[in-house]
Order: structure tokens, then C-alpha cells, then sequence
């Protein structure tokens, strides 16, 4: 099984959100969330407002980064659940 092995906060960043991918830090100041609650990268664009796709395709990126799932372990739940 699949995981995925890059950098933990640049996924925080990326949602807009805590995931709490490690841990207690995820509560300190050293959290990168705090530190820099801008998107990742190096020229990030937020001035269009995203489409409803877009929306959907984020909410459920995040569910599979809270989780720690990748996407066919993730729809497999899904169909199981569904």
C-alpha cells in the first residue's frame, strides 16, 4: 500500500486548513500553517473564484489528506460505502 512521503504542512497550506497531519504541532506556533497561511509555491493565485468542480475536487482532496489515502484506495472505501 501507497503513501505518500512529502512534506506534511505543504498540505495544510494547500487545503486552507489544519489537517493535523503531524500531530501536536499542527497546535504550536511552529506551525507552518501559522507561519505562512498563504498557498504553497512560488507565485500562488487566488483571485479567480474557483468553479463548483473545483470546489467539489478540494473538498475531496482533503477527506483523502485527512485520511492518508491515495485514490484508488480511497474510491474503493467509497464504492464499499456507497
Amino acid at each position: 500500500m501507497g503513501r505518500y512521503l512529502g512534506p506534511k504542512c505543504r498540505l495544510c497550506r494547500r487545503e486552507g486548513t489544519k489537517l493535523f497531519l503531524k500531530g501536536t504541532r499542527c497546535n504550536t506556533e511552529k506551525c507552518s500553517f501559522v507561519k505562512r497561511p498563504r498557498l504553497p509555491g512560488m507565485h500562488p493565485v487566488t483571485s479567480t473564484k474557483p468553479s463548483y468542480y473545483a470546489i467539489q475536487l478540494r473538498e475531496k482532496q482533503k477527506v483523502k489528506r485527512m485520511y492518508g489515502m491515495l485514490e484508488k484506495q480511497f474510491r474503493r472505501f467509497f464504492k464499499i460505502a456507497a
